[in-house]
């Protein structure tokens, strides 16, 4: 039986390995956390997934490689990968999307539209806002995600808090994109070369982290076929095989830009476990060990993903799951994470059924009758 290998343990190495395992592989993660997620369900080596050492160690049990987490570390991974080692996404992918200045940098020189930037050192950051004007984002260039490497600017007054907040690293500026919804398509490219992108999504954020997942997006087919040629035009630019998630915004225009793009599965795709004929997670598989790509059917009309962060600190209790079971096609996922804390990922809610409307007002329901 051939083994994959992912860096990584968290839920998306979780729900990676449980499809592995559906389509006849063996499953191991990489992670620091003894019993991560991921190790609940598979054999787990523990180990922080910047270790190139432990990078290496895992590659000697396995036949194909990957990765859940941006902050892998990327020299080993071209070093195993020169070593003719089976790494997908590419290293070299990797290695541009997790320093979102250079992801920027890479659209932009490949004609891909993207939200005006430029890199800033703090003691130009006044001259910059005066070109670009109020309100504008201060980055940084890594180790950025749910907002956590993220500060808006809208006065003067925010800039210093904003220096507080990220001073010290290495930061770009980028001009506010006025969009009227938050899009993302999942897209995915297997070996031969084909490439094939999910229908568009909304997300709905609140304090820069995923809330709600809305599938269809409810945006015009033109603008879903804007979206979709656009994700596809990214993968054209990329090198290696296996699911992305692109981040879009649309202005009140019809324009779309792209926001971030996500080497690896992504919390916008966790409905298709449910809602399409091949998740994002088998789909991942299939790609990088070869397989042709699965269809991508609508099994409903309508699904809802919702999050279920953390609103406390201390030891997880998940409480509400038997009451869940009377909402009628309402899926939950709990990563089995031991720590809660507030808005920390702890699962998500996944709710079908054949309008809109009624399947948001049950993803709502659901969603509060749990607790963690």
């Amino acid at each position: 039986m051939r083994t994959i290998g992912i860096v990584g343990g968290g839920q998306l190495g979780r729900m990676l390995s449980i499809a592995a395992q559906n389509l006849g592989f063996e499953t191991i993660v990489l992670d620091p956390t003894p019993n991560s997620p991921a190790g609940q369900v598979t054999e787990q080596i523990v180990g922080d997934f910047k270790d190139g050492e432990k990078i290496k160690e895992l590659a000697k049990l396995v036949d194909f490689m990957t990765f859940e987490i941006e902050s892998a570390n990327v020299d080993a991974l071209e070093e195993l990968l020169t070593a003719g080692h089976d790494i997908n996404p590419s290293p070299s992918t990797l290695s541009i999307i997790k320093d979102k200045y250079l992801q920027k940098k890479f659209l932009s020189e490949n004609h891909i539209p993207v939200a005006q930037y430029r890199e800033v050192a703090v003691g130009d950051l006044r001259d910059v806002i005066e070109e670009f004007g109020y309100p504008i984002l201060l980055k940084t260039k890594r180790d950025a995600y749910d907002g956590r490497g993220n500060a808006l600017i809208e006065k003067e007054s925010d800039i210093l808090p904003a220096l507080e907040k990220l001073g010290g690293r290495q930061l770009y500026v980028e001009r506010f994109f006025p969009f009227v919804k938050e899009l993302a398509v999942i897209v995915a490219r297997d070996k031969r070369g084909n490439i094939l992108p999910y229908p568009p999504v909304e997300t709905i954020h609140k304090n820069n982290i995923c809330h709600l997942v809305i599938s269809p997006a409810p945006v015009s087919i033109e603008v879903q076929m804007k979206a979709q040629r656009l994700a596809v035009n990214v993968m054209n630019h990329l090198n290696g095989v296996g699911v992305f998630g692109i981040e879009m915004f649309l202005s009140s225009d019809g324009e779309v830009v792209v926001n971030e793009i996500a080497p690896r599965v992504h919390n916008s795709g966790h409905h298709s476990i449910e809602a399409h004929e091949t998740s994002q997670f088998e789909q991942h598989i299939r790609a990088i060990t070869g397989m042709p790509l699965g269809s991508i059917k609508r099994r409903v009309p309508h699904s809802v993903m919702i999050n279920i962060l953390g609103e406390r600190s201390g030891p997880a209790e998940v409480a509400g799951l038997e009451r869940l079971a009377e909402i009628t096609g309402a899926h939950a996922h709990i990563y089995g994470k031991a720590e809660t804390r507030p808005e920390r990922k702890m699962g998500h809610i996944t709710v079908i059924g054949d309008t809109m409307e009624d399947v948001l007002e049950r993803a709502k329901l659901a969603r509060s009758l749990i607790s963690i």
